[in-house]
């Protein structure tokens, strides 16, 4: 396997146990450079309890974890230097200002001198705290505080970034702030480890998602992977006038329309790739006789896949 092709973390058959508790059953992912990869599950799942695992702070009772290829332990030095890791917690010095924060942490990463100011300006712009600086950051919101504690990961440039609910009791203008600082990373290459229970982010940030439960990844894929695993469909409501039992007719011999009804004012569909299809669907009614005003699609999201694979909603 060629430098190029190794995951910059894979882990596999990882279990922690706390006494008749197991936390964590077998958990085992990859990730690739440029790729964000989301654990998507309940408070309780076990997801800070694997990352701890991942970026070697808590001792594993089984499984193996690789940066790089190269073993990952408790007791390891050089792979750790290739993490940066965000807990949940914030985990900054409340009585220095953002710079102050940055340029600590940074000497604790063994930058200095040039080096370490251009990386605290870098960081600082990639944040949005380049204008707050010189502020001490127990003056910041909470949102603030957080991107903070972003930047105190992102300082030595590390091959993977691992963020354990980073949007926790933010803002919605904090948590959008981060989000898309989180979405340029992986564009940049770097590869993303990011837990959440909250599915739009997940949606909206994730390469591949794991869904885990119970300590298990029950399910593991792209947002489209995970939605034709448990055979969801996208539906289709068209507001129209005419023909409409005709159509219905029509629509039933399309191959990825799944089921065509009739419903107050309209048609209501069930399709396999609706965006592909709609072009289709359209020409169809139409050489029906059937006349559509609007068009609404709804696909189905990790909302509805995580019911069906857990049965419970995400936040019980």
């Amino acid at each position: 396997m060629s430098a190029a092709t190794i995951p910059v973390l894979s882990c596999s058959g990882l279990e922690k146990r706390f006494g008749e508790l197991t936390a964590v059953d077998g958990v085992g992912f990859d990730i690739a450079a440029g790729e964000t990869y989301g654990l998507l599950g309940p408070n309780g799942a076990g997801k800070t309890t694997t990352i701890s695992m991942v970026c070697g702070l808590l001792e594993r009772d089984a499984g193996d974890v690789r940066v790089l290829g190269t073993p990952l332990t408790t007791r390891s030095v050089s792979p750790k230097r290739g993490i940066g890791y965000v807990p949940q917690d914030i985990a900054i010095y409340p009585d220095l200002s953002a710079r102050e924060n940055l340029t600590f942490f940074g000497r604790l990463y063994g930058l200095s001198g040039s080096d370490l100011s251009a990386r605290v300006d870098h960081v600082l712009e990639l944040i949005g705290l380049a204008d707050r600086a010189r502020e001490r950051s127990d003056q910041f919101s909470g949102g603030m505080k957080r991107r903070l504690n972003i930047g105190v990961g992102l300082l030595h440039e590390p091959h993977l970034l691992v963020l354990d609910e980073p949007t926790v009791g933010v803002d919605p203008q904090s948590r959008n702030a981060i989000l898309e600082s989180v979405d340029s990373l992986g564009s940049q290459g770097m590869a993303v480890l990011y837990t959440t229970h909250y599915m739009e982010e997940a949606e909206r940030l994730c390469d591949r998602i794991g869904i885990i439960d119970h300590g298990r990844i029950v399910a593991e894929g792209t947002r489209r992977e995970l939605v034709e695993l448990v055979g969801e469909r996208d539906r289709v409501r068209l507001s129209a006038t005419g023909e409409l039992d005709g159509a219905v007719r029509a629509l039933e011999q399309l191959p990825r329309v799944m089921q065509a009804d009739t419903a107050d004012h309209g048609l209501d569909l069930i399709v396999d790739g609706a965006a592909d299809m709609l072009t289709t669907i359209l020409a169809t009614v139409t050489e029906a006789h059937v006349t559509v005003t609007t068009v609404a699609v709804d696909e189905p999201n990790l909302e509805a896949v995580f019911l069906h694979l857990t049965g419970r909603a995400l936040r019980d």
